[in-house]
């Protein structure tokens, strides 16, 4: 029952709430940014519109607006709305939530909302306690998580729930909420003006996160001092707030990372395709990302060095020993000056000619190995440390013969040669492929050996 104590109570935690919280809408014609998500005419939309919501799992990034579309889902049903916390939260709290919906339901004939923030922080057992209540919509589940739901969400949960996906909230999406707490009366009340180049400053900050705008602004608030006793001043007049007074607030700009979600993956990836791709700024922007995200040095060692054979390979076999000396270099000085090796191998890595030869190469092998018949080894090829062993096939020994190779069969018979091996034509495995050729043209000789490409040259 509402008395006009907690009328107060709410009014004075209001007062005292962060911006961001203050500035919360409370309808969909206040929530702006996920057009896409829960524009006109999207499934979700309709639903809560027409109060005929069923079990959604809302994914995205901090600051999207997940649990702020949720509050407009409460203020907008008839159905009774209740929250477990998935950090408090136990498996007798969900249990005594989903036993009050099933009698709220016989009783009453209404239907229960249940919102699970940050729902991957429950564990399997307390996912399952939720399975059947959703199976035969005791409750209707409204989950929302940062990390990827098809990872973190048991399947049978996620079976019987819609995923909708939020992104980062664009920049024009950011300008519109901050000008709007600017003026809003439970925001800032006009009581400040922003600069244009302030507005812009707080949009980078943010990152697409609109949590982080509205906080950079309350804090950018505090650092604007009024007139002094001394200046002209109308006392109505705004206070302004520039751009200077964004960056005292934020004296340091973090960039939405996360050590084992899907940032982590997102970022690690791009890494690695910009090396194989041969872009040195993108391997550069991508690695200091994670090395101003504090990434285990060691992790991103470990993908160089497996980049350096699966992608330049034998195009450059001194990428591998480059990467060795930088999984070393991670190990034994880690960070800060462990940037500058990690560095040094990722432009290495780059600037490398390519060759997935020997990724393709041995998987090829395994596939032939796992599903074609069994092959035996041919005789001449067999160790002769064995009785009966005079009667194989003659081993031809090849330093007895003109540069050091002669024609013999090494594969079992079913298998012919360029079965599994296709070379690039870059860098070393190119230059030795071409001199290999020449090497075995018959009446050609044993030419010179030539002076591979140097460097990283293709």
């Amino acid at each position: 029952m509402d008395t006009l104590f907690s009328h107060a109570e709410r009014k004075m935690r209001a007062a005292n709430a962060p911006l961001a919280v203050r500035m919360r809408p409370s309808t969909l014609e206040g929530y702006v940014g996920q057009d896409r998500a829960v524009g006109a005419g999207s499934w979700l939309r309709r639903a809560i519109e027409h109060d005929t919501l069923s079990s959604v799992i809302l994914y995205g990034p901090a600051g999207t607006g997940k649990t702020t579309l949720a509050r407009i889902i409460a203020n907008t049903t008839h159905a009774e709305f209740v929250e477990v916390s998935a950090v408090m939260g136990t498996v007798k709290d969900l249990r005594r939530e989903v036993d009050e919906a099933s009698r709220r339901l016989l009783l009453q004939g209404r239907r229960t909302i249940l919102f699970v923030d940050e729902i991957h922080r429950f564990n399997r057992s307390q996912q399952d306690a939720l399975l059947h209540a959703v199976e035969d919509r005791t409750v209707v589940l409204v989950g929302a998580t940062t990390e990827n739901p098809y990872f973190e969400v048991n399947a049978a949960l996620l079976s019987r729930s819609r995923v909708v996906e939020l992104g980062p909230l664009g920049d024009e999406a950011l300008r519109t909420l901050v000008r709007r707490a600017l003026s809003d009366p439970d925001g800032l009340a006009g009581s400040f003006a922003l600069t244009d180049e302030a507005l812009d400053e707080i949009v980078t900050l943010a990152g697409g996160d609109a949590r982080a705008a509205l906080t950079s602004l309350e804090l950018a608030s505090q650092m604007a001092t009024p007139p002094s006793a001394g200046e002209v001043a109308e006392a109505r007049d705004p206070l302004l707030i520039e751009a200077r007074h964004v960056l005292e607030a934020n004296p340091r700009r973090g960039l939405s990372y996360d050590k084992a979600g899907d940032m982590h993956y997102d970022v690690i990836s791009a890494f690695i395709k910009s090396m194989r791709g041969s872009d040195p700024d993108a391997a550069l922007y991508w690695l200091a990302r994670m090395i101003d995200a504090g990434e285990d040095p060691k992790f991103i060692a470990r993908r160089i060095f497996i980049l350096a054979s699966e992608d330049v390979g034998n195009a450059d076999p001194q990428a591998l020993l480059v990467a060795d000396a930088a999984f070393r270099a991670a190990e034994v000085i880690g960070y800060p000056e462990c940037r500058i090796n990690l560095a040094q191998a990722a432009l290495y890595m780059a600037l490398a000619p390519k060759s997935n030869a020997a990724e393709a190469g041995i998987d090829a092998a395994l596939r032939e190995v796992r599903e074609g018949p069994r092959r035996e080894v041919p005789s001449h090829l067999r160790d002769r440390h064995r009785p009966g062993s005079d009667e194989y096939g003659s081993y031809r020994y090849p330093h007895d013969f003109p540069g050091g190779w002669v024609d013999q069969r090494y594969l079992p018979d079913g298998l012919e040669r360029g079965s599994f091996f296709h070379p690039g034509d870059r860098g070393w495995e190119g230059w030795r492929i071409d001199a290999t050729a020449r090497d075995r043209t018959p009446g050609a000789g044993a030419p010179p050996t030539p002076v591979p490409p140097s460097g990283g040259s293709s």
